[in-house]
């Protein structure tokens, strides 16, 4: 039976209602996010399983593969419920050597939203962020060219809203000049703290800000610290993790990834845990 008893309630993204706990499609592609699944079959079950918890929220991009979790999403789901929202990304490309050169002139971004609208059997995408940097993080550099290019294509009825993936503050504020927007998609977790004054800023203007890799990067000094935590509460790390993501701040959506069903349940349940006051403050020591 569909559930939507789900961690941390909802938010809205313009005039979209999705939950706080999302899905990432990413890990659902090939080895290195290349090719098809291993398992076809589990992969579209775990998509299946995420709307009949109750999730919808689900995080994509056509690059994924290329193009191959995007047909999953579509071959598992279509036709879409109608409080499933799905976000997708542009600005990056594939490479054979499983890069992601960036793609971000006006052609390009064209193409790939036409991409994602075939690939996924829309008529217009709900949210589309722009991913600028690189995969080593955000880069300095004027967004207006890239930013408008998606304005006219949100003009024109193929995108709703629109956010920005792995900028910087100065990016998120000169995109904002140009357009609203929805949501902003960095990595962050609880050792990787460095837009927590972006957070703050963005929940004041009620724009979301969802966070990758949510359990990325730790030094071993950081895991044990939250494994320390994890231990006394009876919990998985990574329960504690998105725990922890959800009472940040209201306006963090989570979109942990995932290809086994068994996993996503797991996540569910993880997410829900309450942390005490006391629990904040330690974990809080583990990114200063």
């Amino acid at each position: 039976m569909p559930s939507t008893s789900l961690p941390g309630g909802t938010w809205t993204l313009g005039d979209l209602t999705v939950t706080r706990f999302g899905y990432g499609a990413m890990q659902l592609a090939g080895p290195w996010v290349m090719g098809p699944p291993v398992d076809r079959e589990g992969a579209l079950a775990v998509l299946r399983e995420a709307v009949e918890r109750g999730i919808t929220h689900i995080d994509t991009a056509d690059a994924y593969g290329p193009h191959v979790t995007n047909r999953l999403i579509r071959e598992a789901l279509h036709p879409y419920p109608e409080s499933l929202h799905i976000v997708t990304k542009v600005g990056a490309n594939r490479d054979q050597q499983g890069g992601w050169p960036p793609a971000r002139d006006p052609e390009s971004l064209r193409r790939s939203v036409r991409d994602n609208l075939d690939n996924l059997g829309l008529d217009a995408l709900d949210v589309v962020n722009l991913r600028l940097g690189d995969a080593k993080g955000p880069r300095p550099g004027s967004v207006a060219e890239a930013f408008g290019t998606l304005v006219e294509l949100q003009q024109q009825g193929l995108i709703r809203h629109l956010g920005v993936s792995n900028a910087t503050p100065e990016q998120v504020a000169e995109a904002q000049v140009i357009a609203p927007i929805v949501c902003v998609q960095n990595m962050y977790n609880l050792a990787h703290r460095q837009d927590d004054e972006l957070i703050d800023a963005l929940a004041e203007q009620g724009i979301a800000y969802v966070p990758f890799f949510p359990l990325g990067g730790f030094t071993p000094l950081q895991s044990a610290a939250l494994e320390a935590v994890a231990a006394r509460l009876g919990a998985a790390p990574m329960s504690v993790a998105l725990a922890w993501l959800l009472q940040r701040s209201p306006n963090i959506l989570l979109i942990p990834g995932t290809s086994s069903t068994a996993h996503l349940r797991e996540n569910i349940q993880g997410a829900g845990l309450i942390l005490s006051d006391e629990d904040l403050a330690e974990l809080d020591k583990v990114g200063r």
